[in-house]
């Protein structure tokens, strides 16, 4: 089992940049794929990038690539998503979750934990 804490949310001004960070318990967490996903008000928890245990391997939504970058260090069990030149429609409050697989990484459901999240304000 894994606990998940997300931090480095808060108020960013638009064209700014802001890394959030996932730290993990647990011994194993480079066995563990983590994916982010946000949650905009009104609208369902969607998928934003993955990264597999052994960072090896990540995937980003299409629209996000070349602004959003994620990365693990697995000797500090933590995963990052650095997030650059910031729009006002990246506000949402960003969960990191954690799965043994990373075939259906962009699946909510393919996640067995969550962390409580953290929010994101980016103002114009």
């Amino acid at each position: 089992q894994v606990q998940l804490v997300e931090s480095g949310g808060g108020l960013v001004q638009a064209g700014r940049s802001l890394t959030l960070s996932c730290a993990a318990s647990g011994r194993t967490f480079s066995t563990y794929a983590v994916g982010w996903f946000r949650q905009a008000p009104g609208k369902e928890r969607a998928f934003v990038a993955a990264i597999s245990g052994s960072g090896s391997s990540s995937y980003y939504v299409e629209s996000m690539k070349g602004r959003f970058t994620i990365s693990r260090d697995n000797a500090k069990n933590t995963v990052y998503l650095q997030m650059k030149s910031q729009k006002p429609e990246d506000t949402a409050v960003y969960s990191c979750a954690a799965s043994y697989r990373f075939s259906d990484y962009y699946l909510k459901g393919s996640y067995a934990y969550w962390g409580q999240g953290t929010q994101v304000t980016v103002s114009s």
